[in-house]
């Protein structure tokens, strides 16, 4: 089981934690929305709960409540520029459809 960050994403989330003053990391998980019934959310994180899983890439700690991790089991995060657009894209190998507008996501 593991979740992890390229360089680009790790060099994205150091940036923002800087600027931010304070952070441990950033909290990947999901939340039931969308057309395809599942969706990603990213929060920057200023504590661990003792039930979260902790992965450490380039520097950056992903935290990940259990709930989630098994629909986002082995997820690769990057920060992507495409044009004048940037984001954070999700790789996730458990997605087998996703919905036209790019929101949401079916395991």
């Amino acid at each position: 089981m593991a979740i992890t960050l390229t360089e680009a994403a790790a060099r994205h989330v150091t940036r923002y934690l800087s600027r931010r003053g304070q952070g441990l990391g950033v909290r990947l998980g999901v939340k039931t929305s969308g057309c395809s019934g599942l969706a990603y959310k990213l929060e920057y994180v200023d504590e661990i709960a003792p039930e979260d899983l902790v992965f450490e890439n380039h520097g950056v700690k992903v935290i990940i409540d259990p709930k989630s991790l098994a629909y986002i089991d082995g997820t690769e995060l990057d920060f992507v520029r495409e044009g004048l657009n940037e984001g954070f894209r999700f790789n996730n190998p458990n997605e087998r459809d996703r919905c036209g507008c790019g929101e949401s996501f079916r395991v």
